[in-house]
């Protein structure tokens, strides 16, 4: 048996369930819609209580600061493949339940789901799920080490004062810039080349504006 046969099933996440987040303590990071998990899932081992399977073994309240209370989950997770059940795979997922938020302490009565939801990735993440999210740097046998400066086009570069002006455009964030950067396919900004500076302009303010707006509050869960 091959033991990458699961995890290369599984590493891609399609661009219709991933999207970027533009704000608060996670920005520049990516969500992976959770229904993607469960399809792939039911893919690889067939449906739910009958190719694969989770339990809940712990749910728990835990006191965070300034009278913030966080919601935890603990799963085990168990997978039917070439007709034998795994062995346990455990997750721990969390959310929170009363927040502090501009208008004061907000509860949810969502947060075990939700903590659930982690959970269950968390899980699936031992597995390989969404493994090119997490590890963007892994490399397959279809991949070499030059494939991308030599599909990646060259063109006039952009001066300092506009490498500059990128990140004056920010706010002084350096996540932002590293995460638009990285969109367009560059690690820097003086690689950027002239014929993208002005979307780059373009993006990078959108981000920052998001930011601004989100402040520290989690954009979604």
């Amino acid at each position: 048996m091959d033991n990458l046969s699961i995890y290369n099933k599984v590493r891609t996440v399609p661009t219709e369930a991933q999207k970027k987040i533009t704000g608060g303590r996670l920005i520049g990071m990516t969500d992976i819609n959770p229904m993607w998990r469960i399809k792939a899932l039911t893919e690889q081992f067939g449906m739910c209580g009958f190719g694969w399977k989770y339990e809940i073994v712990n749910k728990m309240l835990e006191k965070g600061g300034k009278d913030e209370v966080a919601a935890f989950v603990d799963i085990n997770l168990y997978i039917k493949h070439e007709g034998e059940w795994s062995a346990a795979i455990p997750g721990t997922g969390g959310s929170s339940f009363v927040s502090l938020e501009k208008n004061g302490l907000y509860t949810s009565d969502e947060c075990f789901k939700m903590a659930l939801t982690d959970a269950i990735s968390v899980a699936c993440k031992a597995l390989g799920f969404g493994a090119d999210v997490y590890f963007d740097k892994d490399r397959t046998k279809y991949s070499t080490s030059d494939n991308q400066s030599e599909d990646k086009p060259t063109g006039e570069l952009i001066t300092k004062a506009q490498a500059g002006r990128i990140y004056a455009i920010s706010g002084g964030n350096a996540d932002i810039c590293t995460t638009v950067l990285k969109q367009f396919g560059y690690n820097k900004s003086t690689e950027v080349q002239k014929k993208d500076y002005d979307e780059i302009c373009k993006v990078v303010e959108e981000f920052r504006k998001d930011a601004d707006a989100l402040k520290d509050e989690l954009p979604w869960k």
